[in-house]
């Protein structure tokens, strides 16, 4: 039986970002998964760096990172998280990497000496990258995220490349705009025009949108529907309501009322005998909606601050992991973003920490704002309350305790001081030479390395494994001059490289402490809905018990 063709469903931002076209997808591919089909993602970013690796997050948001070590947006994460896979390299790309490669092959003579040019070749490469991440796992739906909005300058060259996809699959390719419908206050009316623009802005390019996700504060009603419709040339049944929700994982169930996946099928032409079985989501959402009991969590970090506002995306993974495992233990997590330059400055006073169920210390870089964090974990040792410390989370307790507990009292690390006498935190060797020429961009330890994990620690009882595989983003590990010492004080290093050179986790044990434990990679990258992550859901249950105390 021959093989039905692979088909492509782009996904395109109108009028304005960030109002959920990486969840749009996301859902989008859960819900052609859950019809029985074979479904990949793939994320076009249009800006000109290989891979979000040296951006500032509190520009870009959390940089996310795949098994392979590739540095990536954090629309990947929610890939990974709704389809439930283990996504690689093939499934992103930015405008830097594809002409990166353009250039590449045009050094290398592969284009036979013709001449080279933005059009087509460079629609051409983001053509082939995005059938092969079909091909690698003989996918039947391939869920296409275009970053940015129609009308801007960034995206045109792969709005090209969905233009002339859907000219060579004229069957097989479907396009869905994600569009933003106003409702200002002074006017009080539900407003389409802004819709209508982003549609024929489309237009200009050579596309049609098959589907529009009609985004808003509340349901789109009947009129505002047949407008959109009649305006934008599609059926009313093709404008999906899309409304504010409380939880992100809402959405596959809420696009599913619309019966979003039957009308794909039709347009694609799939087989549309096939019900969704959304089950899991219906009751992964009514646990986010009915947990009543509240888990109060600080999550102390550097990154929180932009502008006047506060920027938590920054920590999206985090923020997930936590929140999944909370539902799963039958809980409400409430989630407060503590800015550490606060603690650090007096700004806020860290007997503040004392409210809270637990805290939790999430990756980060550089010297801003440390100090606040060394304080606020000190506090947490000293007065028992659940902590949790993710990359540098696990360096600064592991200072902070060689400080407090080991007599090192000058502990640091060399990235905050390269010239301190006591480095319990070094650069890893690899690395020193990477750093001496400036070569920056995707050189970190980056992607899933396995970690050795000793009996009778908190990490082997909540993983029940002695070998696991998390993914890792740094350049400093802690320094084996300094391990006997710390162990001798009272720290276990629970988590070792299969070699016993690389500490991947530090805790204390639980006769000492409910729950004290650092990671160096970064769990919350692999937490998924249906399967929480087990160190998340160890601190939420500690966490958990404390508030039952209180």
């Amino acid at each position: 039986m021959k093989k039905q063709a692979t088909k492509y469903i782009f996904v395109v931002g109108g009028v304005m970002s960030g109002v959920g076209k990486g969840i749009t997808s996301s859902s989008i591919g859960a819900i052609m998964q859950a019809r029985g089909f074979v479904t990949t993602a793939i994320k076009i970013d249009p800006y000109i760096n290989v891979d979000a690796g040296t951006m500032n997050p509190t520009e870009h948001g959390e940089v996310f990172v795949l098994d392979d070590g590739d540095e990536c947006d954090q629309d990947m994460g929610n890939y990974e998280r709704f389809l439930g896979l283990n996504l690689s390299r093939v499934n992103y790309m930015t405008t830097g990497r594809v002409y990166q490669e353009v250039i590449r092959r045009e050094r290398n003579l592969e284009y036979g000496g013709k001449n080279v040019q933005v059009v087509p070749d460079v629609p051409l490469e983001a053509i082939r990258r995005i059938e092969k991440a079909g091909a690698d796992i003989k996918a039947d739906v391939v869920v296409v995220e275009v970053g940015g909005t129609v009308g801007e300058y960034e995206n045109i060259l792969f709005l090209e490349a969905a233009r002339m996809m859907k000219f060579k699959y004229p069957n097989d390719v479907a396009f869905v705009m994600v569009s933003y419908v106003p409702i200002p206050s002074k006017v009080g009316e539900m407003k389409t025009k802004p819709t209508q623009h982003a549609s024929r802005t489309l237009n200009s390019v050579g596309v049609q949108a098959d589907v529009i996700i009609a985004r808003s504060e509340v349901p789109l009603d009947k009129k505002r529907k047949d407008k959109i419709a009649i305006f934008c040339n599609l059926r009313p049944e093709h404008v999906i309501s899309a409304p504010d929700v409380d939880s992100i994982y809402d959405v596959p169930v809420n696009f599913e009322r619309d019966k979003i996946g039957e009308i794909l099928s039709q347009i694609l032409k799939l087989p549309n005998h096939r019900t969704t079985d959304l089950t899991q989501w219906k009751d992964l959402a009514r646990k986010a909606r009915t947990v009543k009991k509240p888990l109060n969590i600080a999550v102390v970090g550097k990154y929180f601050d932009s502008g006047d506002f506060v920027l938590s995306d920054v920590y999206i993974s985090v923020l997930e992991a936590l929140k999944l495992s909370a539902y799963h233990n039958g809980i409400k997590p409430v989630l407060t973003y503590i800015n550490s330059k606060n603690i650090e400055t007096g700004k806020m006073k860290v007997a503040e920490l004392a409210k809270y169920d637990g805290i939790l210390v999430p990756g980060g870089f550089g010297t801003a704002g440390i100090e606040g964090i060394i304080k606020a974990i000190q506090y947490a040792r000293e007065k028992k309350i659940p902590y949790f410390g993710l990359c540098y989370g696990m360096q600064l307790a592991v200072i902070e305790y060689a400080r407090h507990m080991a007599g090192i009292t000058g502990a640091t690390s060399r990235e905050i001081n390269p010239e301190a006498k006591e480095l319990v935190i070094d650069i890893m060797e690899e690395q020193k030479k990477l750093l001496e020429n400036k070569n920056y961009g995707g050189t970190m330890r980056l992607g899933a390395y396995p970690a050795y994990l000793k009996k009778g620690t908190i990490a082997r009882g909540a993983y029940k494994a002695e070998m696991v595989s998390e993914r890792h983003r740094h350049r400093y590990e802690v320094n084996n001059a300094y391990v006997e010492k710390l162990e001798k004080a009272g720290l276990v290093f629970s988590g070792t490289s299969p070699s016993g050179k690389l500490m991947e986790i530090a805790e204390l044990p639980k006769s000492k402490h409910p729950f004290f434990l650092g990671t160096q990679f970064h769990p919350e990258f692999t937490a998924r809905p249906f399967a929480p992550h087990p160190l998340f859901t160890e601190f939420v249950k500690a966490a958990k018990a404390r508030s039952g105390k209180k």
